[in-house]
């Protein structure tokens, strides 16, 4: 029987696989219903940490939150991708910015300016689609820092520019998707944080918590995924306070489990209950935005997931849309999982099993973090 990241083979065919897509005229972001809606009328799915992957690039790195690149994510049906900005310092004394898992020596996944590149590839021959990107600022990148990265990438001329960088639009008041397509201005970018009142370089660069709200991140029990608001501090723990100022929701659903060293893992073992589509499934996607759908009134605007091709999570994200028949998607064959599953077979025939990686990444960590505490 093929196994695939513990997975079991009754879940190949719930999986998702790249081939060649292309959006049809007349829909918006793979449907035509959804281009009379406004920006924050659409739940958009997303992948957290779009480009950390757990595939044969990275030895099948427990740090991985995702199966398949940003592309094949964009593919599937994916319009939030999110990712951790670092600093890398290189051997000329340069900083450059860096798509890194917690640190980069554990999981660098390359430069931000290239995968912003591949983001804009998709978007050329996908002209019919709104994508949003989402970056933690984790080394605090100023907005001319960031604002080089997009130009670099030629990224940039899809930009959005909200009507103020210091407060979000009223509920109902964002363009709609059509209107956005029209317009080419079709990337939506947040960072985690920047200081609107500061940024006058890149308008573009909307201050994350000024325009979104999130309930709680950090989850090892299936059971304590709620929709209370977390961040910002302004709103935490008041649902009605984060109604009333105006912010979009986004809805942390992502699982992990706890390591050696207090560090904590994408728990792919329980990914098929946690992205489950059915409504009674405890823990999973589809009960979790039912829950948040009668705390708020409406449903989230983004789903922020692991493994986003399990599930599939697209399926549980196309009901709260009122999409019944998509377009421009495609969907896997198990052939991919297969050979998946063949190269993890390899790995652990080398006596690389999840279990002994996972030990091997805690290490690393708690090894970086007592140095730090010595010096």
């Amino acid at each position: 029987m093929w196994q695939f990241f513990s997975l079991p083979a009754t879940l190949l065919p719930l999986l998702w696989q790249v081939t060649t897509a292309a959006t049809p005229g007349g829909a918006c972001n793979n449907s035509p219903d959804l281009c009379s809606k406004t920006y924050d009328n659409v739940t958009h799915l997303g992948a957290h940490d779009s480009p950390f992957l757990r595939d044969s690039s990275t030895d099948f790195s427990t740090a991985g939150n995702q199966f398949y690149n940003s592309t094949v994510q964009l593919d599937s049906g994916v319009r939030l991708l999110t990712a951790q900005v670092h600093a890398f310092n290189t051997s000329s004394g340069q900083d450059e910015w860096h798509l890194c898992h917690t640190d980069c020596l554990l999981l660098d996944a390359g430069k931000l300016s290239d995968w912003l590149s591949e983001i804009k590839t998709w978007m050329d021959v996908n002209p019919n689609d709104v994508v949003t990107v989402l970056l933690v600022n984790s080394d605090n990148g100023t907005p001319q820092d960031l604002d080089e990265q997009f130009s670099a990438s030629g990224i940039k001329s899809y930009a959005y520019i909200p009507p103020s960088t210091t407060a979000p639009p009223t509920s109902g008041s964002w363009p709609t998707l059509g209107s956005l397509i029209s317009s080419n201005t079709r990337l939506m970018t947040f960072i985690a944080s920047l200081d609107p009142s500061s940024n006058t370089v890149a308008p573009y660069l909307m201050d994350e918590f000024t325009f979104v709200f999130e309930n709680p991140f950090e989850v090892t029990d299936a059971t304590n995924f709620t929709c209370n608001p977390d961040r910002p501090s302004s709103v935490q723990n008041s649902p009605q306070s984060a109604v009333q100022s105006d912010r979009m929701f986004l809805m942390n659903h992502f699982l992990d489990q706890s390591e050696a060293f207090g560090i904590d893992t994408p728990n792919v073992d329980a990914i098929a209950d946690t992205n489950s589509p059915t409504l009674g499934t405890s823990g999973g996607l589809a009960q979790h935005m039912s829950d948040c759908a009668a705390v708020y009134g409406r449903s989230p605007n983004f789903a922020l997931v692991d493994f986003s091709n399990v599930g599939p999570a697209m399926q549980s994200v196309d009901m709260v849309n009122g999409v019944q028949q998509a377009v421009g998607r495609t969907i896997l064959t198990t052939a991919v999982l297969q050979e998946a599953a063949v190269e993890n077979g390899a790995a652990r025939a080398n006596g690389r099993t999840g279990a002994e990686k996972r030990s091997q990444f805690a290490f690393i960590v708690g090894f970086i973090v007592a140095i730090g505490l010595a010096s």
